[in-house]
Order: C-alpha cells, then sequence, then structure tokens
C-alpha cells in the first residue's frame, strides 16, 4: 500500500513540473524522477496524470473544508459558497503557474476538459455542501455542474488578477454566484411547475378494444 507521504510528494512533483513546462511535457517518465520514485513505484500510486490530479484537487478540498469558519454558520448560503470557493482560490495561490499552464493544454483538448470537468464537477458537489446547499440526486448534479462553470470563468480572471486583495476576482465570482443563484431558482421553479402540471393530469383513458382485452373478451 502506497503510503500517504509518497502521494503527497508525486503530488507536489506533478504541480511544480507543471508550473515550469507546458503539460504535454509533465511526462510520467519526468514525474517519476522529480518525486524520486520508480515508474514501477508511481504506477502502483497512480493509474494517469489525472489521476494525480485528481488527488491534488481532492486535497485541495479537504483543506477547504477543514478551514471553513464557524462564524459563517448563520450565513445566507451564497454568502457561506462565496467564502468557501474564495479560500479554495487562496489554497490554490501558489500553484497559480500550473493551473494556468494546465487550462491553456485544456483548450485544444476536449477529452482534457471533459476529464476536468469531472473532477471539477465532483470538487463543486462538496462545495455546495459545505455551503449548505443540496449537492445530491439530479437537482444537486445540475447545481455541481452549473457551479464548476461558473468556477472555470472565476478562474479566468483569477489567472490575471496580479491584485494581492484579488479585487477583481472577488467582484468575479460575487456577480456569477448572484447570476447562477437566479438561474437556479427559475430551473427549481419550472421544475415544481412541471411536476405539478404532470400530478394534475387525469389518467389517460382506455381505448374501448383495450377494456374489452383486459376484461378478456374476445377482440
Amino acid at each position: 500500500m502506497i503510503q500517504p507521504k509518497t502521494r503527497n510528494r508525486i503530488i507536489d512533483a506533478m504541480m511544480a513540473l507543471a508550473a515550469e513546462r507546458p503539460w504535454y511535457e509533465v511526462t510520467l517518465e519526468a514525474l517519476a524522477e522529480r518525486a524520486g520514485v520508480t515508474l514501477a513505484g508511481l504506477r502502483a500510486a497512480y493509474t494517469s496524470r489525472f489521476e494525480v490530479l485528481g488527488d491534488f484537487v481532492r486535497r485541495t478540498d479537504e483543506r477547504v473544508l477543514s478551514g471553513i469558519d464557524p462564524d459563517m454558520a448563520g450565513e445566507a448560503a451564497r454568502e457561506k459558497l462565496f467564502d468557501v470557493l474564495f479560500s479554495r482560490l487562496e489554497a490554490l495561490g501558489p500553484h497559480k503557474q500550473a493551473v494556468r499552464n494546465i487550462g491553456e493544454a485544456a483548450r485544444c483538448n476536449p477529452l482534457m476538459i471533459l476529464e476536468l470537468n469531472r473532477i471539477v464537477t465532483g470538487s463543486m458537489a462538496w462545495m455546495l455542501t459545505a455551503a449548505g446547499i443540496a449537492a445530491t440526486g439530479t437537482i444537486g448534479a445540475v447545481r455541481a455542474q452549473g457551479l464548476a462553470l461558473v468556477w472555470a470563468r472565476v478562474l479566468r480572471v483569477w489567472l490575471d488578477d496580479d491584485d494581492p486583495g484579488l479585487a477583481r476576482t472577488m467582484a468575479e465570482l460575487d456577480k456569477r454566484l448572484r447570476r447562477a443563484e437566479r438561474t437556479i431558482i427559475g430551473l427549481e421553479r419550472l421544475s415544481r411547475i412541471a411536476r405539478g402540471s404532470r400530478a394534475s393530469r387525469p389518467p389517460p383513458r382506455k381505448r374501448s378494444d383495450e377494456s374489452d382485452l383486459a376484461e378478456g373478451h374476445p377482440s
């Protein structure tokens, strides 16, 4: 079994390499060498570079979730979500160049976009949960995917925001969350209307021949 210390060393090596060079040059051989493990040891820990990235995202999730401010408990859900996501940006601060290089690689690689979206959407479900917003079921999946899109937009601003206080990023995050909140409220209202319409609809009447067959009469 791979020790957590070894996994963390591999994750750190991955992010360091991603900050130094284009993503396509972050090879498994280079990763093993930087992490100080053999290729066999790397294979025992991970199946691909994306699995390492997934563990980096998971580690970031854990850091954010463990640092939630208890004083935010009484705040509105959007305010709590803003606080959670801003804490996430702070956690990503040391890895900004790596995030930039990975994002640039994804822009011209649809399969990479799909894989990153899967990883980020799972992470956003935890961020929603941390803010007291349900992230399970169909509606929860829609919320997580919507928040993943919001996160992608905010990251673009964050990458070019050199202000230590991240004023532009904070404004963008607030704007996107308000817009997403309005969209989700609208979608949920439409969903309730649709469910109510189906519930109030009378059952379809059987045709006479269907009734005869049901009663065993010859057609």
